[in-house]
């Protein structure tokens, strides 16, 4: 059933000039934007700066595609360049909702929900669209958690993920739950390509930023109870609990594809980034050492034929 929307576009350009709704409109924790029919940004609220990083003064008069959300799928596939969510009401005049990864200023994918609804004229024609987005509870949970680790001094602080002694902690952990009660988990090992590289042409801030960019990509392809953190330099582990080997490998491909869509934003330009990953399901006997040696073994192999690549 389609969404209701409480103005129509003779009164948009009157709402959002209105004090008083624009006032409602910039204190939503909400990201709120309006198009006209070409998917030119009208209007941008403060909800959408704060979850962006993109200033109303930065984007309105331009596209989504224009570097600034540039929504992608699960699969990497850049909806602005087909059939987006908002294309589609603009065509159909219906509401629509979809979950897609949004790109922030900083260069790293983030997921969000988001829907949209249409705006139409005194005769009902269809004259734009208005987006609602917000980033999912995965987000809110990692941020937490994000919390309690920089208590525990457990947080890394150039990558702002959890550090390699709390990934040890939690390996013992959950190879105790398999010990125990046969209960299965996985790790992906995720190697930076051309790390040094980037650290020798763009400078360590760079470098460090990368590490940040990263980290929240990869962030926003796990869900809440995966724990990702800083294993040392260039590696990133992520501990999967109560995972089945299909649900391994697709996380781990999703992984791959999102940071090969993510970007950081240097002096000369943008610094694409690529990962390889290696993956293991733990089996009887395991320890953490011969768990993590499967993976890393597995990676290595990817890197040897070509980077940007995941393995199982």
């Amino acid at each position: 059933m389609e969404s209701p929307v409480p103005f129509s576009a003779d009164s948009s350009s009157h709402l959002v000039n209105d004090l008083f709704f624009k006032l409602i409109l910039d204190n939503l924790h909400e990201g709120v934007y309006f198009t006209d029919l070409e998917r030119r940004i009208t209007y941008w609220n403060r909800g959408a700066e704060a979850l962006t990083g993109f200033s109303a003064q930065e984007v309105v008069g331009k596209r989504c595609a224009d570097r600034i959300l540039m929504h992608v799928n699960e699969s990497g596939h850049l909806l602005c360049e087909g059939v987006c969510p908002l294309s589609r009401t603009l065509a159909d005049g219906r509401a629509h909702e979809a979950e897609v990864y949004f790109h922030h200023k900083s260069g790293a994918r983030v997921p969000a929900e988001v829907r949209i609804s249409p705006i139409r004229d005194r005769d009902g024609k269809v004259v734009g669209a208005v987006e609602i987005f917000n980033d999912n509870s995965r987000h809110r949970a990692v941020r937490e958690k994000a919390l309690e680790l920089t208590k525990l001094a457990f947080l890394d602080p150039a990558s702002q993920v959890a550090n390699r002694r709390y990934l040890n902690k939690e390996l013992d952990r959950q190879l105790d739950r398999h010990s125990k009660h046969g209960v299965p988990f996985g790790v992906l090992l995720a190697d930076l390509d051309e790390f040094k590289n980037i650290n020798d042409t763009y400078g360590h801030v760079a470098g460090d930023a990368t590490l940040v960019v990263v980290a929240k990509t990869l962030t926003g392809c796990l869900r809440a109870s995966d724990v990702l953190g800083r294993w040392g330099g260039d590696e990133f582990l992520v501990i999967l609990p109560a995972i089945t080997e299909d649900i391994l490998e697709s996380t781990s491909e999703r992984c791959r594809t999102l940071v090969a869509r993510s970007s950081v934003p240097v002096e000369r330009g943008q610094i694409q980034v690529t990962i390889s990953l290696g993956s293991a399901m733990v089996v009887h006997g395991d320890s953490a050492d011969s768990l993590l040696h499967r993976a890393d073994l597995h990676m290595y192999t990817k890197k040897q034929s070509g980077r940007d690549r995941a393995s199982l």
